[in-house]
């Protein structure tokens, strides 16, 4: 509404024919101030402003996963047998061939020393037979012998072979039993809590495991990604095949395998611990239909043993780099109607002061605290990442350094306006 000064210039009770005078002036609107004279009277706002970064920047997708050992083996007994003595200490790191268990050999010798006595015995009667037979084909050829004695002992003889051959194998099974007896690890790794003790009976039948081991080193991390992901890590695979398969070519060398292989990450659960770092190994070839994932697998060095079998973790699989990528703070992201955007300032802003302008962005990924914007500012572009709730298009800011009480009171005053 118009607002108009009423002057009252003369007010006379003049009585002329009944009527009274009245003299009124009216002024003009009173002009407005302009836009600029607006701005010019307003105090500059104080925020903390940041050069847009440029670098190249890994692409990751996320996933969730659990660690899983590279090899489990539980540990039974192949022969039954009282356990006379336990050969490792639970938590121990073992290798190929320590021992786990002896079990009371004696009977098992003897069943050795029995099989290689029969062995000796046939062995004998084969030679007193081929013996034999030798000196039965020259008297058979002067009609000395008859040809029903020379084939009768070349009979003989064939079955002293085949009984000797039995022989050597119940002594190659009783040796095999009694080395039974000696339980060692098949495989590296770490052994668990034993489950029987010294004086126990065990048998091949029995369900009880006397130790598990465990082969951490490396170790494997299975992990779920989205479905829409499945084409991203694949052609990801394929080019990181290419660059291996030219830089085998140029070293003249041939490359590993038609698949290149991809850097995961593991991080524990609060997502900021690095766990460790290893490689891709496989996409299943299923997608869950009930959850719209695929599992992926990965193993690692696990050379600091960070990585423990039965852990969740959070793993980052790096299917590119953005070469020259433009990141800013999360900070200096504002939410607004049509999307993403931020203050860019113009001028001296980084400086001294300047004013403020939205620019709507395309964030490509978040990482670390950062945003990789595809679109909306470039490396030569200064950003607000604190203090923008008191900002518009064309509002005078001055530069404060980070954590300046003045942005901070205008932080909580903008906490409490929410």
């Amino acid at each position: 509404m118009t607002r108009y000064v009423v002057i009252v210039g003369l007010i006379s009770a003049v009585c002329v024919g009944g009527m009274t005078a009245v003299h009124v002036v009216w002024t003009s609107p009173a002009p407005s101030p302009s836009a600029a004279q607006a701005s010019s009277l307003v105090t500059a706002v104080p925020v903390v402003v940041e050069k847009v970064a440029v670098s190249d920047v890994p692409i990751v997708l996320d996933g969730i996963g659990s660690v899983a050992a590279y090899n489990t083996v539980n540990v039974h007994a192949q022969v039954a047998g009282t356990i006379e003595r336990i050969g490792f200490v639970e938590g121990q790191t073992v290798q190929p061939g320590s021992p786990i268990a002896q079990l009371d050999k004696r009977p098992y010798q003897a069943a050795l020393q029995q099989a290689e006595a029969n062995l000796a015995r046939d062995q004998a009667h084969l030679t007193n037979a081929q013996t034999n037979l030798e000196r039965y084909v020259p008297l058979a050829e002067k009609g000395f012998v008859s040809a029903q004695q020379e084939t009768d002992q070349a009979s003989a003889v064939a079955q002293l072979v085949a009984t000797v051959a039995n022989d050597k194998a119940a002594v190659f099974n009783a040796q095999t039993q009694l080395d039974y007896t000696s339980i060692t690890s098949p495989i590296g790794g770490v052994t668990g809590i034993r489950q029987v003790d010294v004086g126990n009976l065990v048998q091949p039948s029995s369900g009880s495991a006397i130790v598990t081991i465990t082969q951490i080193q490396p170790i494997s991390v299975v992990f779920t990604l989205p479905q829409k992901d499945v084409p991203q890590v694949q052609a990801a695979m394929t080019q990181a095949a290419m660059t291996q398969a030219a830089g085998a070519k140029a070293a003249g060398t041939q490359a590993a395998g038609a698949k290149g292989t991809l850097t995961a990450i593991a991080y524990a659960e609060d997502d900021r611990t690095r766990l460790g770092e290893g490689t891709l190994l496989l996409v299943d070839n299923t997608i869950s239909q009930s959850s719209g994932t695929v599992q992926l697998k990965a193993t690692f060095p696990n050379a600091d043993r960070a990585l423990w079998p039965g852990a969740f973790v959070n793993v980052r699989l790096v299917v590119g780099v953005r070469q020259g990528g433009v990141t800013v703070p999360l900070s200096a992201l504002q939410q607004g109607q049509d999307g993403m955007f931020v203050y860019v300032v113009q001028g001296d802003g980084v400086q001294g002061d300047g004013t403020v302008r939205q620019r709507p962005v395309t964030v490509a990924q978040t990482r670390d605290g950062r945003a990789l914007i595809d679109s909306g500012v470039t490396g030569n572009d200064t950003v607000v990442t604190a203090g923008q709730y008191r900002l518009s298009d064309g509002v005078r800011i001055v530069a404060v350094p980070a954590g300046d009480p003045q942005v901070q009171d205008s932080t909580e005053a903008s906490a409490g306006m929410l």
